[in-house]
C-alpha cells in the first residue's frame, strides 16, 4: 500500500491481485468507521464476464476538521465460468478402493459415424489451467486434484480415487445437447474392467457461480452407476455455487461409477457318468462359488433338464463349508428351481446335489442339460448372476430302440379326397423308392411297411411306370398331395403313414 499527501487531501491505491483481496481490504476499512460508497457492476458487465471492483472513501478528521478523499484502484477480473464436476472412483458397496494405483479416467466426445452413439471419438479439449493462486495471463487457476485439467487424469491414492474436469462454458462444453462419454480404466492387474458412462446434457442455466445443470447418465456396460443399482439417472439437478468449493461427489453427480468385478458368482455343473439309458438314474452336481467381495444372498439356480429325465424331489440334499445347508425346489414342466436362505460368504462354495431317473423319452432327447444361478450381494444388493453351465449325457437306447416303421397303401381314390374309402380298392405290385435306394412293392392289398427305420426326416416316390392304366389321382383337400413324393418325419420308436391315391385312366387316353 502506498499513500500520496498532497494539499491536506490523501490518495489510497493498491493493486489486487487476488478476488480475495476485496474482502480484506473492506474489513479493514470499516474497521475505521469510515463510509464507503461502492460501484455496482451492471448486468452488460456481468454478461460480458467481467467483474469490475472499486472502492472510494471520504475522511474527515474531527480536530482539524480536514477532509481526506481516495479511491481504489479498478480491478478488471475475467471470469472464466468453468464448471468443476469433481467425482470418486468408488468400490461397488460405495467404498474406496484399497489401491488406485494404474487408474485413469478420461472424458470423451462419442464417435459421429456410430449411429449408436456409444463407441468411442477424441478426448475432450479441456481448457488447460496453472497451478492455484499462480497468476498467468488470465488463465485460471486449476482445482485439486487435477490442477492442469488434463484429459486423461491418472488417479492417485491422495485423494482416494477423486478426480475431476473442468467444462469451459465459452467452448460451449455445458450446452444443452453435449454428449460426452466418461471411461474408467483400470490398472493392467486389477480385477476389475473398463467402465463406461455415457451424459448427456439437458439444460444449463443460471448465472456466474451459480450453474444449474441437468442431464441424463446410462451405463454403456450394463453395470448399475448408482448405489440403488440404477443402469440410467434422469432429471437430475446440480447446482455449482461454487466449484472451488463444492464438489461433486460421483455417486451423488452421477457421473461417477462404482467397480464391481465383472465375475462375482460362478457356477458348475457335474454328473457322476458321461452315458446312460432308460431307466438308470443319474445324480447331479451344482457347485456356486462366491467371487465377489461381499457376502451373496437370495440364491436361485434353475436349472433345465432335458427331455425324458424325471426329477426326483426327494433326492435334494445342500452342503455349504463342510455344514448340511437347506435347499427347497420347485419343478415347472422340465425347469427345476432351487432356493436357499443361507448366505454365501466369499471364497465359499454352496453344492447342491440332486437325481434323475430315464424314461424313454430320453432317447428322442439330446441328454444336454444347463443351469443359472442369480444372487444379490449383501452390501449393496445389487444383483448377479452366471451361467448357463452344462452338462451333456449319451444316451444309450439299451433294451430299446429307437427305430420306428413306415407303413403306407396306394390305392383307388374315388371321390379325390386323399383318404381309402369301402369301395376304393388297393393297388398291388406297386413300387415305392426310398431316399435311400430302398424299393417297396406292395402287397395284394396295396399296403406296403418298411421298418427299423431310424428316426427323421423321410421321402417315399411312387413309381408310376409300375401302374399302368393309372395316373395319380388329384387331391382336392391337400395341395401337397397332388405330387408322386411324400416327405414324412418320424419319430424314434414311432409310426408313420405314406398313403398314395391313385386312378384309372381311360381307355381312350391309354389308345392316344
Amino acid at each position: 500500500m502506498i499513500f500520496y499527501k498532497k494539499k491536506k487531501q490523501i490518495t489510497f491505491r493498491t493493486s489486487w491481485y487476488r478476488k480475495f483481496t476485496a474482502t480484506a481490504l473492506l474489513g479493514s476499512i470499516l474497521s475505521t468507521s469510515i463510509s464507503i460508497p461502492v460501484k455496482a457492476q451492471t448486468n452488460n458487465q456481468i454478461a460480458a464476464n467481467q467483474l469490475i471492483n472499486q472502492a472510494t472513501y471520504t475522511y474527515t478528521d474531527p480536530a482539524t476538521t480536514y477532509q481526506y478523499i481516495g479511491s481504489s484502484s479498478q480491478l478488471n477480473i475475467t471470469q472464466n465460468k468453468l464448471i468443476d464436476p469433481l467425482g470418486r472412483i468408488l468400490g461397488c458397496a460405495g467404498a474406496t478402493l484399497p489401491d488406485y494405483k494404474g487408474f485413469s479416467v478420461g472424458l470423451y466426445e462419442p464417435n459421429l459415424s456410430d449411429p449408436t452413439g456409444t463407441e468411442l471419438g477424441n478426448l475432450v479439449a479441456l481448457t488447460r489451467t496453472e497451478l492455484p493462486d499462480v497468476p498467468n495471463n488470465n488463465v485460471p487457476g486449476g482445482k485439486i486434484p487435477n490442477i492442469e485439467n488434463s484429459n486423461p487424469y491418472f488417479i492417485t491414492n491422495n485423494p482416494a480415487g477423486a478426480y475431476n474436469f473442468l467444462l469451459d462454458t465459452n467452448k460451449g462444453q455445458t450446452a444443452p445437447g453435449k454428449t460426452y462419454i466418461l471411461v474408467v480404466n483400470p490398472s493392467p492387474n486389477s480385477i476389475y474392467q473398463q467402465r463406461r458412462v455415457k451424459i448427456q446434457i439437458l439444460e444449463s442455466t443460471g448465472g456466474i457461480n451459480n450453474t444449474v445443470i441437468r442431464y441424463i447418465a446410462t451405463s454403456l456396460d450394463g453395470q448399475a452407476i448408482s448405489l440403488t443399482g440404477n443402469t440410467t439417472v434422469q432429471d437430475t439437478i446440480v447446482s455449482v455455487p461454487n466449484a472451488e468449493v463444492v464438489g461433486l461427489d460421483l455417486l451423488a453427480f452421477q457421473l461417477s461409477t462404482s467397480m464391481c468385478q465383472p465375475n462375482q458368482v460362478q457356477i458348475v455343473k457335474t454328473g457322476d457318468r458321461a452315458a446312460a439309458e432308460p431307466g438308470d438314474t443319474v445324480i447331479y452336481r451344482l457347485s456356486v462359488k462366491n467371487l465377489a467381495d461381499a457376502s451373496l444372498n437370495n440364491i436361485v439356480v434353475t436349472d433345465n433338464l432335458p427331455l425324458g429325465f424325471n426329477f426326483l424331489p426327494k433326492s435334494v440334499r445342500g452342503e455349504l463349508d463342510g455344514k448340511p445347508a437347506t435347499i427347497t425346489s420347485e419343478r415347472n414342466g422340465r425347469n427345476i428351481t432351487f432356493r436357499t436362505d443361507a448366505t454365501l460368504p466369499t471364497e465359499k462354495v454352496l453344492n447342491i446335489a440332486y437325481a434323475t431317473q430315464l424314461t424313454a423319452d430320453a432317447l428322442r432327447g439330446d441328454g444336454r442339460n444347463s443351469a443359472i444361478v442369480n444372487a444379490q450381494r449383501t452390501d449393496n444388493s445389487f444383483s448377479t448372476k452366471d451361467g448357463p453351465a452344462t452338462h451333456s449325457l449319451k444316451i444309450n437306447p439299451g433294451i430299446l430302440s429307437d427305430c420306428g416303421t413306415i407303413i403306407g397303401r396306394v390305392f383307388v381314390d374315388k371321390n379325390f379326397d386323399g383318404e381309402q374309402q369301402p369301395g376304393e380298392p388297393g393297388v398291388p405290385n406297386a413300387v415305392i423308392f426310398m431316399e435311400e435306394g430302398n424299393r417297396i412293392t406292395t402287397d395284394p392289398r396295396g399296403l406296403f411297411s418298411v421298418a427299423n427305420v431310424l428316426p427323421g426326416s423321410h421321402t417315399g416316390v411312387l413309381d408310376l411306370s409300375s401302374l399302368p392304366g393309372y395316373a395319380l389321382a388329384p387331391n382336392r383337400k391337400f395341395r401337397e398331395r397332388n405330387s408322386q413324393s411324400r416327405l414324412v418325419r418320424l419319430e424314434p420308436g414311432g409310426l408313420v403313414r405314406m398313403n398314395f391315391a391313385v386312378t384309372p385312366i381311360l381307355q381312350e387316353q391309354v389308345k392316344k
